[in-house]
């Protein structure tokens, strides 16, 4: 699988992909936040 490879020391640091991947994450974040606020919300009603 993708995930349990090893890094390729051939391939260039970018600064630009890191970037892409924190903002990615920082999105799935907020979406699960805001999902697990909206079902508390809901189960206190």
């Amino acid at each position: 699988m993708y995930f349990f490879r090893k890094k390729d020391p051939n391939r260039p640091n970018n600064i630009n992909l890191k970037i892409m991947h924190f903002i990615n994450a920082l999105a799935i974040s907020v979406f699960l936040a805001g999902i697990i606020y909206k079902l508390i919300q809901w189960l206190a009603k």
